[in-house]
């Protein structure tokens, strides 16, 4: 059934935006560029849709294989989300990018993985199930990878506008957006997991 609204469209953009932090990027990019690398702008946005998309649907088969409801998965994806906007707002580097790939193109490793389509993004997909229409989650995702496309096929441009402290600020501000939804995710999952324990407990 198609659930159009517009603000669980634009929540689950913000989200999403701040986990891929394709701005925040910006420099490993050009860093890639630098060194002969080749980026493809739309294989790298086709791809992640394929592995975003594809995970949003089967990730709540694994966590139907192993007997587990989408609000345990929240909690722990809210503790995750909330490890990452740290990591986005003190620096601290938790996700390490093995950047060794021989190939001359980097297009799937590392840009879509694990730069775009990775852990993080994998976990905020099933975290926000328990939030928002998944009809919502996927039109956000479509245009987070519009945005990353774009990023991607004006690199150079985008650099120039944004600037190294430019891209500094932006991470930061979401950084700090990242941390705020992933406390209102974590409390609010946490009071229906809790519930639900009592309520088999009992």
């Amino acid at each position: 059934m198609w659930t159009f609204n517009g603000v669980e469209v634009v929540s689950a953009f913000l989200v999403l935006f701040a986990i891929i932090d394709v701005t925040g990027s910006v420099p490993i990019f050009l860093n890639l560029k630098s060194q002969d690398k080749t980026i493809h702008p739309e294989k790298a946005a086709f791809y992640s849709l394929i592995i975003l998309v594809g995970f949003l649907f089967v990730g709540e088969w694994i966590l139907k294989l192993f007997q587990l409801d989408i609000s345990a998965f929240a909690v722990a994806g809210a503790v995750v989300l909330l490890i990452l906007s740290i990591e986005m707002i003190f620096g601290v580097e938790i996700f390490k990018n093995d950047q060794s790939n021989p190939e001359t193109s980097t297009t799937l490793f590392p840009v879509v993985f694990p730069l775009i389509a990775g852990p993080g993004s994998f976990t905020t997909l099933l975290s926000m199930r328990a939030e928002f229409h998944i009809t919502n989650i996927i039109i956000a995702v479509v245009l987070n990878l519009i945005i990353v496309y774009l990023v991607l096929r004006y690199l150079d441009v985008v650099k120039k506008l944004l600037g190294d402290s430019g891209a500094y600020i932006l991470r930061k501000f979401f950084g700090v957006i990242l941390m705020a939804i992933s406390v209102k995710l974590l409390t609010s999952n946490l009071s229906t997991l809790i519930a639900s324990v009592n309520g088999v407990g009992a």
